[in-house]
């Protein structure tokens, strides 16, 4: 194999693809990406098993062939390369790479050993607003649940339905103490609903290869989906990223998602998130607990802790509440989590009483996102 191509895009290839690589006694390579030149590209290919990502960058081609690389110790060279042409030439022993004065030698495998990744024709594609979904998964992922007592718990729940002569998408996480939903536009027409349950792992790598690209304007404005029985394919300009699916079935959650409410209130987002902050500061270790309570007549709300020993803290923000007067405990951490995750300016707490689930929507667009977090029971 012999190749040069742009310092640039050999790193974007490689930063792709390389934090997939895995440490596992039993099959080294899968700590190496596969480098395949041929025609006018060079394919970069990293897998766990669980996943794995492909990669297509311009270069120049000598001799076509491929080579397997350790992956992070390949990235973290080319890292420190100035930006000049990189020519890479490997046989079965090792790679030599040359860029100016930079020359070196690294030590690979062959790719007859790397692993088969599978080409998957999806039985369905559907194209989403890339921005959209960033978003959506920066709103959910946090609520997914760490511990794999509940597989399906483990992975983020997409439902897919018609709407309106296009199709909806709707994503949700939970780990039973709180529970994150976005719905987003889907671009392709959808007939039929359709589920599955996505990894969270998988989507926190195909969120951070998104945000590699984000300085690249020539990009499309869509990413396209596509599931293929019990694995499921992101496709983003030449990344192909490819990951079982959960099997499980997912919890019928919206069953838990209150309809009625006996206090509503709207307030400022940052005076919320900052009062609630000041209180943490007091709140009891490993309980992580506020107290809020809202007063219709004074239209306000009070954030408060107390701590044996550190002390205790009140904040009064002043709020819209209506409905009747009322008091719940949270944990500030999962509150906090809700809070950020939504954009608006204002947001909507609504709550029955201290033994039911709050809903926290962004003002205006309660369609959108729906934050659930449990109270702590006194």
């Amino acid at each position: 194999m012999k190749l040069s191509c742009t310092r640039d895009n050999l790193h974007q290839g490689l930063s792709i693809t390389s934090h997939l690589m895995t440490k596992n006694v039993n099959l080294p390579i899968l700590q190496n990406v596969l480098v395949k030149a041929e025609g006018g590209t060079i394919r970069f290919t990293a897998t766990n098993l669980e996943m794995a990502v492909n990669c297509s960058v311009r270069g120049k081609v000598d001799e076509p062939g491929e080579y397997t690389i350790p992956s992070k110790l390949f990235f973290d060279y080319v890292s420190l390369l100035p930006n000049e042409t990189i020519r890479i030439e490997a046989d079965d022993q090792s790679a030599q790479v040359e860029c100016g004065t930079y020359k070196t030698k690294i030590n690979g495998l062959t790719s007859s050993e790397f692993p088969l990744v599978p080409r998957v024709q999806g039985e369905l594609s559907v194209q989403i607003p890339v921005d959209d979904f960033k978003r959506a998964l920066s709103q959910v992922l946090f609520s997914v649940a760490t511990n794999e007592s509940r597989p399906e718990l483990t992975g983020v729940s997409f439902q897919f339905f018609p709407y309106e002569g296009e199709g909806r998408l709707t994503m949700a996480a939970t780990d039973s103490y709180r529970l994150a939903e976005a719905t987003i536009p889907v671009v392709s027409p959808m007939k039929e609903p359709m589920t599955l349950v996505v990894p969270a792992k998988t989507l926190s790598e195909t969120s951070r290869i998104l945000s590699v690209f984000k300085d690249d304007v020539e990009l499309p404005s869509s990413l396209t989906l596509s599931v293929s029985g019990s694995q499921v394919v992101f496709m983003y300009g030449s990344v192909e990223l490819i990951s079982r699916t959960i099997d499980e079935q997912y919890p019928d959650y919206r069953q838990i998602i209150p309809t009625h409410f006996q206090t509503q209130t709207t307030i400022d987002r940052e005076d919320f998130i900052k009062s609630v902050k000041t209180a943490s500061l007091f709140s009891k270790n490993g309980l992580f607990d506020v107290n809020l309570g809202f007063n219709p007549q004074a239209k306000q709300l009070s954030v408060s802790a107390t701590d044996a020993t550190r002390g205790a803290n009140t904040s009064n923000c002043s709020a819209d509440v209506s409905g009747q007067a009322n008091t719940v405990t949270v944990n500030y951490r999962y509150l906090l989590d809700g809070l950020q995750a939504i954009s608006s300016d204002q947001v909507v707490f609504e709550m029955i009483d201290p033994g039911n689930p709050c809903l926290l929507t962004p003002k205006g667009a309660t369609e959108s996102y729906r934050y659930i977090v449990m109270p702590i029971k006194q």
